[in-house]
């Protein structure tokens, strides 16, 4: 099993239990280069807000978007557009990653932004 395929398996089990609750969650995506953020209804299919490194706000913003401050701008953006739609609480879906580095800058700028997870 290949690093890919052991953190799709990670995030199954998150997202199956994300289903469970019947939850929107904040879906965490990330690239050498890039920091994506979606908030999604609870099956996953609508995405109601999304924020990246390569919109146009934040791409003039940013020198850099694979860096901690760039996810922590994403983190702000998306919670911002979550509370401009009404949204106050998701679960959060790391996608495999780990809680560390650029997954939780992103947490930590969208619960000071006012969202709850």
């Amino acid at each position: 099993m290949n690093k890919r395929l052991a953190r799709l398996r990670r995030a199954r089990k998150t997202r199956a239990k994300i289903a469970q609750l019947k939850k929107i969650r904040l879906v965490v995506y990330r690239s050498n280069a890039h920091m994506y953020a979606q908030i999604t209804t609870p099956d996953g299919a609508k995405v109601l807000a999304a924020a990246s490194t390569l919109s146009k706000a934040l791409r003039e913003q940013v020198k850099n978007g694979g860096n901690v401050a760039a996810a922590a701008l994403v983190g702000k953006a998306i919670a911002e557009k979550a509370k401009a739609l009404g949204i106050e609480e998701v679960a959060f879906d790391r996608s495999g990653y780990l809680y560390h580095g650029r997954v939780k800058a992103l947490a930590e700028a969208a619960r000071e932004a006012g969202l709850k997870f």
